[in-house]
Parts: structure tokens; C-alpha cells; sequence
């Protein structure tokens, strides 16, 4: 599936629900920008800033609007409502 829509996600390394998030957009074949914050608290400062307030990872954004964690993603898809969201860039 190609995407119009900008995504991108904030991630650690080691997170196992960062990796079902991330496998589901490359599932999909979506194209995303990831951003490994793994031990970079400056990063994830600047992710919280964006999240405004949330500090768990994942984080996930399409067109700079949140969409929140794995769960979220996983809803919008069960839903049917992530490929609409990922046609609108």
C-alpha cells in the first residue's frame, strides 16, 4: 500500500509494542519516518513536547496529528479506519 500521508513514529529499540506498530505499518508496506529515542532523553523530550504529555513509546503521528500507541494503531485498524487515514496526505 502506498501512503500520501506523513507518518511517523517515536520508538525504542527494545520496546516490544514499538515492534507490532512498526510491523504493522511495514506490513502494510507504509512508507514512515521512525525516530529510535532509545536512551536519548533529549529526543524524547522533544517527542513529549509534540505528544503534549505523553511519555510511553510508541508514539505515532500521521499528518502531525497523534494518534497515540500501538493499541491506537491497532484499533484504527481494526475499525478499518487506518487505511483511510494513511490515504489522505
Amino acid at each position: 500500500m502506498s501512503n500520501n500521508a506523513k507518518v511517523e513514529i517515536y520508538y525504542w529499540t527494545t520496546c516490544p509494542f514499538c515492534t507490532k506498530a512498526r510491523g504493522l505499518l511495514d506490513g502494510k508496506g507504509v512508507e514512515y519516518t521512525g525516530y529510535d529515542i532509545t536512551g536519548d532523553e533529549a529526543a524524547r523530550a522533544k517527542m513529549v513536547e509534540r505528544t503534549g504529555g505523553p511519555k510511553s513509546v510508541p508514539q505515532i503521528f500521521i499528518n502531525d496529528v497523534l494518534i497515540g500507541g500501538c493499541d491506537d494503531l491497532h484499533a484504527l485498524e481494526k475499525q478499518g479506519k487506518l487505511d483511510k487515514a494513511l490515504a489522505h496526505g
